[in-house]
């Protein structure tokens, strides 16, 4: 493997197509990163950057492996069974069964989210107990086998280097090591942010279902979705923090003036006691 590195350092193409898949694999990453950093959350705060940790070393761990079985993820592309005139794959099975629990799992979410009597399940912070930190890295288990998957057929399409790849693979997983707790304290204080991402997760799952059954969504596309969608999100919450200081200092100057009124009346009264006296 090393020696083929050698030849790849002096290659323009290669270094063209290394940084091309590094930006696909962290974007890819950022995906997975949302669902593990939703799941933590709901875990006491002690628990919660160990299980993403775990979630992420996971992650890498799967990647590497499936790295090491290229001819085998390569053939997960064969039909496998023909239904009404389609051909289904291993690989949309994988994409079929990991968008419905993306979407299962988003819409439970949701539900519990917005319901105002929610009933008491794993999500419920208040039956939180150690055994979910395991139920968690199972579920994470789950979503991080479809999204590996998705990300080593994505770096097998744009390179034949298994070195670029497996560079690639490090840096986005090195990357999501980086914004797991940043990402997940942000998403915990901003309780919007949390019904955004859960937003993006359904859409996510609804496009894994879609590419499973055949129907290719440009990835440009959804992204740029997103990217808007947490665009708007920021100008609301700009907007939210300039409403909250306004009305901190129409309540601040609010109390002044009535310190000031009070100030005057005690004045007032002084000057009265002054002219009987």
């Amino acid at each position: 493997m090393f020696d083929s590195i050698t030849p790849l350092l002096s290659d323009p193409a290669a270094w063209a197509a290394l940084v091309t898949l590094i930006v696909m694999e962290v974007v890819l990453g950022i995906d997975n990163l949302i669902f593990i950093s939703i799941l933590s959350n709901k875990l006491p705060e002690h628990q919660r950057s160990r299980v993403r940790r775990i979630g992420i070393s996971l992650a890498l761990i799967m990647r590497l492996a499936l790295l090491s079985m290229i001819a085998w993820i390569v053939g997960l592309t064969a039909p496998v069974f023909t239904v009404m005139g389609n051909e289904f794959s291993w690989k949309d099975i994988i994409l079929i069964a990991g968008g419905l629990f993306l979407v299962w799992k988003a819409t439970k979410e949701i539900h519990h989210t917005v319901d105002p009597t929610p009933a008491h399940d794993i999500l419920d912070k208040k039956d939180v107990v150690i055994s979910n930190a395991g139920a968690a890295i199972f579920q994470i288990i789950l979503l991080d086998l479809v999204f590996s998957v998705d990300s080593i057929l994505t770096a097998v399409g744009m390179t034949e280097h298994l070195p670029i790849m497996v560079v690639a693979v490090l840096v986005a997983i090195t990357v999501m090591l980086l914004a797991a707790d940043p990402l997940a304290n942000f998403i915990n204080k901003n309780p919007t942010v949390v019904m955004l991402a859960l937003g993006f997760l359904l859409m996510i799952g609804m496009v894994l279902i879609a590419e499973g059954f055949g129907a290719h969504v440009p990835k440009g596309y959804i992204y740029a979705a997103m990217a808007f969608s947490a665009g708007v999100e920021i100008l609301n919450m700009w907007s939210r923090k300039a409403s909250t200081k306004r009305e901190n200092a129409q309540q601040l100057r609010a109390q002044a003036d009535q310190a000031e009124a009070r100030a005057r009346a005690a004045e007032a009264e002084a000057d009265a006691a002054d002219n009987r006296a």
